[in-house]
């Protein structure tokens, strides 16, 4: 058994490549192989959000605080609340992040294939960011 302690882990900056905006990620739980599972608390200011991406195994998140947009490629932005789950499947192209004027945290839970858990592509560009409503 591993017990992992409230603030025995260092918070960190949602780097710029990946992500608009302010936003800080807090590693949950990464534990050793033959484990593949990674989470992390991750915590949007508004107007932050990822770039787009994939997961090759898929990504589940839990919405624990505030308001944020959820899309998936072709799809429409899709209000999430504390309390909602979003699957999204493996491969399937999305982003995730805070309202324009909300903040927004959600555990993310995804698993590492060939040692990544994600794909990263392009910035979501402000026009598809503001296409709610």
């Amino acid at each position: 058994m591993e017990i992992k302690r409230i603030g025995t882990q260092a918070s960190g900056k949602g780097p710029a490549e990946y992500f608009t905006g302010t936003v800080r990620i807090d590693p949950l739980n990464n534990p050793p192989e033959p484990s593949n599972v990674v989470m992390a608390l991750v915590t949007f200011e508004p107007e932050a959000r990822t770039a787009w991406h994939t997961h090759p195994l898929g990504q589940t998140l839990i919405v624990t605080a505030g308001c944020g947009w959820v899309q998936r490629e072709g799809g429409s932005i899709e209000e999430i609340h504390p309390g909602d789950v979003v699957w999204f499947p493996p491969g399937e192209k999305h982003w995730h992040g805070a309202t324009s004027t909300t903040a927004m945290s959600h555990i993310a839970i995804q698993e590492k294939q060939n040692g990544s858990p994600v794909d990263w592509m392009e910035q979501v560009s402000d026009e598809q960011y503001m296409a709610k409503g």
